[in-house]
C-alpha cells in the first residue's frame, strides 16, 4: 500500500509540474488566469478522486496507474494523443502571451461546467466498472459490465473523456487550442476499434454485450 500511495503522489505531483510548465512557460506569466483556473478544475478532483480509491478500491487505483501499452495501435494512437495535448497546452499559453483570439467569458464557464460534469461521468464509470485499465488488455476474472451507463453505450469512459478533452481549451480560453483538440474523437475511433477486437477474441460474453449495447459512444450516433 505504501508503494502505491508513493506512486501516486508522484504522478500527481509530476503531472501537476509538466502541465505548469507547458501552459504557463509559454503563457510568459504567472498572470494567466484562465490557466490556474484548469489546474484547479483538474487536479482538485483529482486529488479527491485518489484519495477515495486509496481507501475504497486500491486495485483500481493499481490498474489507473499502470500506462504500459503492449498494443503496437494503441501505441501509436498514445503517441498522437500525446503530441494533441503538449501542442494544445503550449498553444493555448501563446494564445494569452499574443493576445490570439480568446473566447468570451461565457464560453469559459460553459467549458468549465462541461468539465466539472465530465469529470463526475468520469468518476460514475469508474465506480461501476472496477476492471477499467489505461491499457488495452482482458484481466482475469474480468466479467462485461452491461448496467448503468454500459448499458447505454459500451465505452462510456471515452464518452465522458470526450467531453472533457474538448472542455479544456474552452476553460483555457483558446480557440486555436480548441481546434487541435478536435483531434482526439479521431484517436478514440483508431482505439476503440482496436479494443473491440481484442474483447471479442479474450472476453467471453462480449460479442452477445454487442448485440445487446449497439452504440459506442453516443447514442443514435455511433
Amino acid at each position: 500500500m505504501k508503494n502505491l500511495i508513493l506512486r501516486a503522489v508522484i504522478k500527481y505531483f509530476a503531472g501537476f509540474i509538466i502541465l505548469s510548465a507547458l501552459i504557463f512557460i509559454p503563457a510568459g506569466s504567472l498572470k494567466f488566469l484562465n490557466g490556474w483556473l484548469f489546474m484547479g478544475l483538474l487536479f482538485i478532483p483529482m486529488l479527491i478522486m485518489g484519495l477515495v480509491l486509496i481507501f475504497k478500491n486500491p486495485q483500481l487505483l493499481e490498474k489507473r496507474l499502470n500506462a504500459k501499452e503492449t498494443q503496437s495501435q494503441q501505441k501509436t494512437v498514445l503517441i498522437i494523443s500525446g503530441i494533441m495535448f503538449i501542442s494544445g497546452f503550449i498553444i493555448a499559453g501563446l494564445n494569452y502571451r499574443f493576445k490570439w483570439y480568446a473566447f468570451p467569458k461565457w464560453v469559459i464557464i460553459l467549458g468549465s461546467v462541461i468539465f466539472i460534469l465530465s469529470y463526475l461521468m468520469y468518476a460514475e464509470v469508474l465506480r461501476e466498472n472496477t476492471y477499467l485499465s489505461r491499457t488495452v488488455e482482458v484481466q482475469e476474472n474480468q466479467k462485461v459490465i452491461d448496467t448503468g451507463l454500459y448499458g447505454i453505450v459500451r465505452h462510456p469512459m471515452y464518452s465522458a473523456t470526450i467531453f472533457l478533452f474538448l472542455s479544456i481549451p474552452l476553460v483555457l480560453g483558446s480557440l486555436y487550442a480548441f481546434l487541435i483538440f478536435l483531434v482526439y474523437p479521431f484517436t478514440l475511433i483508431l482505439r476503440i476499434k482496436n479494443e473491440e477486437k481484442v474483447l471479442e477474441n479474450e472476453l467471453d460474453g462480449y460479442k452477445e454485450y454487442k448485440k445487446k449495447v449497439k452504440y459506442r459512444l453516443f447514442p443514435f450516433i455511433w
